[in-house]
């Protein structure tokens, strides 16, 4: 939290093949060591064969539908009151569901057992589509939790 008022977001560069913010924002998170080309080609090439394997749909509009899928809606924060800590549930805001949603995707295809990156990344997508995988688990456990601890909703943070 900074102590001199609010701090202004930095405006992101659409990226130039798809022309979307929300691209550049997935291959920022991709990137890892500054090496920005090679997490493009992995996210193009991940799309591609996404985009294969679903009857050359429209890649973008498959990468829209896997993040909505992912983000979650609601989740718990823990809150002290009075000596103990509650696990609040709450609304989710825009940014951070889908800063939720890329955390999910990344780590759980980072741990998939197939060949190379873009590969994963692939299997990853298709399987948030068929509302099935490791993301799909997650953001219905986060749910859960929510559900689970609806008594102490009054306490919103």
């Amino acid at each position: 939290m900074p102590r001199r008022g609010h701090v202004s977001k930095r405006e992101i560069t659409p990226d130039s093949v798809y022309n979307s913010k929300l691209v550049t924002r997935f291959i920022n998170n991709l990137m890892s060591r500054g090496k920005r080309s090679i997490a493009t080609g992995i996210f193009y090439d991940a799309l591609e064969k996404l985009s294969k394997t679903n009857g050359n749909e429209n890649p973008l509009e498959l990468f829209k539908k896997s993040i909505d899928a992912a983000k979650p809606i609601v989740e718990v924060r823990s809150k002290r009151i009075g000596g103990a800590n509650y696990q609040v549930p709450v609304e989710v805001k825009p940014d951070r569901a889908i800063a939720l949603a890329f955390r999910w995707i990344l780590g759980f295809s980072r741990q998939r057992k197939e060949k190379s990156m873009s590969d994963r990344l692939a299997a990853e997508f298709s399987d948030i589509l068929k509302n099935t995988g490791a993301t799909m688990k997650k953001r219905d456990e986060v749910h859960r939790m929510a559900e689970a601890n609806k008594a102490f909703a009054h306490y919103r943070v």
